[in-house]
């Protein structure tokens, strides 16, 4: 059994996110600018018997006039990030981020000859219909629409009343904007906000033709304009994707992507009475308490990949209602629960796969299939909360956090057929820990 470097050396990002427990009450994940790069779990799949994309020829409307071929590269991508078997479970933070970007960069691209940054309500479904068809045909799944909560009304101008380029860029100071938002540093964005600055100043700007209450400096909105100003945005970055090439349109809007993306835990949590009974009012059996962790936290382990800075989140919202249940003590180290722990696991050892807090993509090899990235760092612990409050914003902090050490050895694992069963017949996947 061979494992294939390039899908642990073509990530194409700074130095490897980073985490680190500083104090249970002060967590603050962020990029060292001097970590060393961190090891990577390639998930192999599918096996030489499995075919990965379908043989047919996609059947297309021939009423869609995207320009499908300026982004055949980004739909690829789309298709692999969006494989069959796997999209459920990276929707949120690979598959769905890319295909939002991809639908924006097409009609950005198709702008150039349109001059229009949106499709009419009697395109938009067929066009929807189309590029599903396509990325079907390159082995995305096939539901791929239901999956990401994509409706043909969001390749519109929805409720946004600038939809032609002339009039977007009379309206808009669009040297302000592409010099914020042309290139972007996908960490300091984050916090610093310099491209989603500009993109809300631009759609506020652009709502606000619609009305005749205007503020004195044009970046505020009332409330009842948010929806309005929430669809002209996606106007704003349609119209960045048609002054960039698809590959750098690519990495603004999945940076601006991951902002959000790892700012909520995906997660949802069941119902956590029995936790409450097993370690409520003081732990009166330690066995009796973690065994009970034990079971909720496999529940949390079968729905989803997440990122490292989600799982903190993840860990964080956990323990705030544990907390509200009195229970008061600390059961993530009791129960030795780690940020791994709310990823989906797929080893028969203690392999938590948490994706990297960076944008990245699923990849296919001929030869070794669908594989994706995990940070395979030392178990970190669950930061317990000290407060039953969501705590601030870490942007506000300053504190340091160093790379964490390399994984200690490698490992060989199969998946494990109590968390995602189906897939071992999907796919036939192999797991290899690289150092």
């Amino acid at each position: 059994m061979r494992f294939h470097e390039s899908c642990c050396t073509r990530l194409d990002h700074p130095k490897g996110p980073v985490l680190m427990v500083r104090k249970m009450d002060a967590i603050l994940p962020e990029i060292s600018p001097s970590g060393s790069p961190q090891p990577f779990l390639p998930l192999l799949a599918p096996s030489p018997l499995v075919p990965f994309t379908n043989a047919t020829v996609p059947k297309l409307s021939g009423l869609c006039m995207l320009n499908f071929s300026a982004a055949e590269s980004l739909m690829g991508i789309t298709a692999i990030d969006c494989w069959s078997a796997f999209a459920p479970f990276l929707a949120n933070v690979i598959c769905c981020p890319q295909l939002e970007a991809t639908l924006a960069i097409l009609i950005g691209q198709s702008s150039k000859e349109t001059n229009v940054l949106a499709l009419n309500r009697t395109l938009a479904k067929p066009c929807l219909s189309d590029i599903e068809q396509i990325l079907i045909g390159q082995g995305a799944n096939d539901s791929l629409t239901q999956i990401c909560s994509v409706h043909a009304s969001i390749l519109t101008e929805a409720s946004c009343p600038v939809k032609h380029v002339n009039e977007f860029e009379n309206t808009v100071d669009t040297s302000k904007l592409l010099a914020a938002c042309e290139v972007i540093d996908p960490v300091k964005e984050c916090c610093a906000q310099i491209c989603q600055s500009a993109i809300l100043e631009a759609a506020t700007r652009i709502a606000l033709k619609a009305s005749e209450i205007l503020s004195m400096d044009g970046s505020h909105v009332l409330p009842e304009y948010s929806t309005r100003v929430n669809d002209c945005k996606s106007i704003v970055l349609r119209w960045l994707a048609s002054k960039l090439d698809p590959s750098r349109s690519k990495k603004v809007l999945r940076g601006l992507s991951n902002c959000k993306v790892n700012q909520v835990c995906p997660l949802v949590f069941p119902d956590m009475r029995h936790v409450a009974r097993g370690c409520g009012d003081g732990i009166s059996n330690q066995t009796a308490c973690c065994s009970a962790m034990e079971s909720y936290v496999s529940h949390l382990q079968k729905q989803s990949f997440i990122t490292n800075l989600q799982a903190l989140d993840c860990a964080t919202s956990l323990g705030i209602k544990l907390r509200k249940l009195n229970i008061t003590e600390n059961v993530y180290t009791l129960c030795h629960v780690s940020l791994k722990d709310f990823s989906l696991q797929v080893g028969n050892q203690e392999a938590g796969c948490l994706l990297p807090s960076m944008p990245s993509d699923a990849t296919f090899d001929t030869s070794s299939g669908v594989s994706f990235l995990c940070d395979l760092n030392d178990n970190i612990p669950a930061p317990w909360p000290t407060t039953s409050h969501i705590p601030g914003s870490s942007c506000n902090k300053t504190v340091k956090i160093p790379a964490l050490p390399a994984a200690a050895s490698a490992q060989i694992g199969l998946c494990n057929d109590d968390v995602i069963h189906f897939l071992l017949f999907a796919s036939s996947m192999v797991l290899i820990m690289l150092f």
